[in-house]
Formats: structure tokens, C-alpha cells, sequence
């Protein structure tokens, strides 16, 4: 089993990858850590088989993949136990989150899984891998995209930062609030948003966080990522 840092490391680089290329300066920005600090630890994973450096970048292998679905599902698991279980607020619970993530283990994992009834997603909207490597297609599109006078629903809000979530939570729009884009402000001004009986101003960069699905929420389906457990 990798070490706690190359869990975390094998969880940024999957989390870097749903977004494009990754490179050794991404995770050093993400990590926190310098340049010579992620090139010690890429190392490590390479020679372990959980990655790959195609022209300077970073890719999981197989394997590393598996690995980082894993320490994701624990962690989401442990967040909606932490929010449905002990009535933790959902922007405070991704640090506990990273600390109880490293010490479930495949049992308890299934345990909650049961007592929690098998949820899908995490407080925030993010899939939860399954035990046998398969996670729902990431679906929908940022809130700025939408035009005025568009409706949708919200799906997973991609910026798990405290603060924000404090400050949506204080709107109301959490997954699977339905949203209602009434004004566009021209050259990047905010969106006036509808929530409930409530309208506010949010600015484009937060938007942008906000994944939504026009018409509703879909269905979720599950694609295979990785090999068996």
C-alpha cells in the first residue's frame, strides 16, 4: 500500500488529470511543495508503477489509477459520513476528510457504504468511486455558460475550498438546488442567479466552480476505469 504522501499525490494527479495535461509544476502548486520535492516523489511513484512521464508530464498507469480511486472513495466516503452521521457542516469536512481517508480500511469502507445506503456522490456533488474501480462520467457545465433566462440544476461544485462553501451555503445552492440564470452582466460581469424566492449577484469566477445540468438532474452512470481490487 503507497505511503499517505503518495496516496495524496496519486489523488491530486487524478483529480489534475479530469482537467488536461498534468505537469510536475501543477502538483508542486497543488502540493504546496517545491519543484525538487515533487521530482523526489514522482520518482518514488514511477518506480512503484503507479505512474508515467510521457514527454515530461505526469499519467497514472493502470494501477496507479486503481490506487487513486481508492484513496478518492475513501475520502468521499468519510465526507458524507462526516455530513450525514455527525452533522458536520459540508465546509468543514474535506480537511477531517484527508486525515480519516488514510486510515479506512477495505471493510470499514464497505460498512459505510451499507449504513449510509450506498450513496453516490459526496457533499459536494463529486462521484464516489465504487470498490470495483467504476466512477460516474464527470457530467454538465459551469454556471457562467449559461445564458439569461436559462435554467438548471445544480450538479458538484468543483472548488471545495472552505470559504466558498461557506458563502454558497449562505445562498442556499448546494447539489441539486435548481438555478435560474435571470441577467448576464456584459464584459464578465456577474450573473444574477435565482435560487428559490432569492436572486444574487455571483461573480464569474465563482460561477465557474458551479457545475450544472440544464433541464435537471440526469441519470448517473458508471464507466469502468480501472482492473479489479
Amino acid at each position: 500500500m503507497p505511503s499517505e504522501t503518495l496516496e495524496e499525490y496519486l489523488e491530486a494527479i487524478y483529480k489534475l488529470a479530469e482537467r488536461g495535461e498534468v505537469r510536475p509544476g501543477h502538483l508542486a502548486e497543488v502540493m504546496g511543495v517545491s519543484a525538487p520535492t515533487v521530482t523526489a516523489t514522482l520518482g518514488r511513484l514511477k518506480a512503484r508503477g503507479l505512474i508515467e512521464r510521457p514527454d515530461g508530464g505526469v499519467a497514472l498507469t493502470l494501477s496507479g489509477r486503481q490506487a487513486a480511486l481508492d484513496i478518492i472513495r475513501r475520502h468521499r466516503l468519510a465526507e458524507r459520513f462526516l455530513v450525514d452521521v455527525l452533522g458536520l457542516s459540508w465546509d468543514e469536512v474535506h480537511a477531517e476528510a484527508c486525515q480519516l481517508e488514510h486510515a479506512l480500511s477495505p471493510r470499514v469502507q464497505e460498512a459505510l457504504e451499507t449504513f449510509m445506503d450506498n450513496p453516490s456522490v459526496c457533499p459536494h456533488g463529486h462521484p464516489i468511486p465504487s470498490a470495483s474501480g467504476e466512477i460516474a462520467e464527470r457530467r454538465g457545465l459551469p454556471l457562467c455558460d449559461l445564458a439569461s433566462g436559462e435554467s438548471a440544476r445544480i450538479l458538484r461544485i468543483d472548488d471545495e475550498s472552505g470559504e466558498l462553501l461557506s458563502y454558497l451555503s449562505s445562498l442556499g445552492m448546494f447539489p441539486g438546488t435548481p438555478v435560474k440564470v435571470c441577467e448576464v452582466a456584459p464584459f464578465k460581469g456577474p450573473l444574477l442567479v435565482e435560487v428559490g424566492d432569492s436572486k444574487y449577484a455571483v461573480g464569474r469566477e465563482v460561477a465557474g466552480k458551479i457545475a450544472v445540468e440544464q433541464g435537471g438532474m440526469p441519470a448517473r452512470r458508471r464507466k469502468r476505469v480501472g482492473g479489479p481490487r
